[in-house]
């Protein structure tokens, strides 16, 4: 079976592109791959889009961008991982830790820029200042302590709510460093949080209907990429039941979401871009440090609020970077 052929078995999205071998030497050619559908990481691939473009990259003419997602599923991403990569793209672009540590197990040798909440921890690099090897970009979170804030959120907008579930892809090492964090943070405000853990696509209806038998007082979802291919779905139920809710990834307000509260993935993803650019021009994925993000997004989506009958404080009004009327 041709690479194509295998693509469209496995039901990915690739934008129609020029094959490897159809592409001159000189337009470089990149292979982008997603855990969840295509359309579910809309903020990753358009500050990537932005950020190239602000380096002179026009897409299709100055550089080749393949995508591939995986809906979901590690072994359809594995498939496909390794059926790109074994036509040697010059340069991958993995988005969280998940994805990262798939194409690590695949090549040692291929580029790759890649954005993980903790990328030392999860074992991808060395150390952020000189990664070493293949794998360089940026770290999506400043640490597991910024889902302190999420509960302190809750705890404003919902004061004694409990329990509070919390979504959780069981796999994702990211997640686990912040869940004791959310622990933590409860118990010194005297709040009760339930975790309700899966592990894939197929579990993560039974984990709504448990946080729903549970009778959960407010939620907050992982930034896990799993989690966040499932956003409509989350949001959808956090609707139905009324359920105050604290995202840390603003894509989840943008599509109808409560309250998000995290670094900017749009501007991570455009920041990516001037890695590929150095990358692309000589530099050594193991010689470009890992950057942290410096932009945080307090974002409120007030018709929201409003269908669901909640009240959002004026002091997190006052604070927020942006209100959705």
């Amino acid at each position: 079976m041709t690479r194509r052929g295998l693509l469209a078995a496995l039901g990915t999205a690739a934008i129609a592109k020029p094959s490897i071998a159809q592409v001159q030497v000189r337009v470089p050619h990149l292979a982008y791959f997603g855990l969840g559908a295509e359309g579910s990481e809309t903020s990753t691939t358009s500050g990537l889009r932005a950020g190239l473009g602000e380096l002179g990259y026009h897409e299709g003419h100055d550089i080749i961008i393949e995508y591939g997602y995986a809906d979901g599923s590690q072994e359809k991403l594995k498939k496909l991982a390794a059926a790109v990569i074994a036509e040697r793209p010059d340069l991958i672009l993995a988005p969280g830790s998940i994805v990262t540590k798939v194409i690590k197990e695949l090549t040692t040798t291929i580029p790759v820029v890649s954005t993980t909440g903790d990328p030392v921890g999860s074992g991808l690099v060395a150390s952020l200042a000189r990664p070493g090897g293949n794998i360089t970009g940026l770290a999506i979170a400043v640490g597991p302590e910024i889902a302190e804030k999420w509960i302190e959120l809750i705890a404003e907008i919902a004061p004694g709510a409990s329990p509070i579930a919390v979504l959780a892809n069981a796999k994702n090492p990211v997640t686990l460093a912040q869940l004791e964090r959310i622990r933590i943070a409860a118990k010194h405000l005297s709040l009760t949080v339930t975790v309700f853990p899966y592990q894939g696509g197929a579990d993560f209806s039974a984990a709504l209907a448990a946080i729903e038998r549970a009778q959960a007082q407010a939620l907050i979802p992982d930034t896990d990429p799993l989690t966040t291919s499932k956003r409509q779905s989350i949001i959808a139920f956090a609707a139905e039941h009324r359920l105050p809710a604290v995202y840390g990834l603003r894509d989840f307000v943008d599509a109808g979401g409560l309250v998000s509260y995290g670094a900017s993935i749009f501007d991570v993803w455009r920041r990516a871009a001037t890695y590929v650019d150095r990358i692309l021009k000589g530099v050594r994925p193991a010689d470009l440090p890992i950057e942290q993000p410096t932009k945080f997004d307090l974002v409120v989506n007030l018709k929201t609020a409003a269908e669901q009958g909640i009240t959002i404080p004026p002091l997190i009004l006052a604070r927020a970077d942006q209100v959705i009327e």
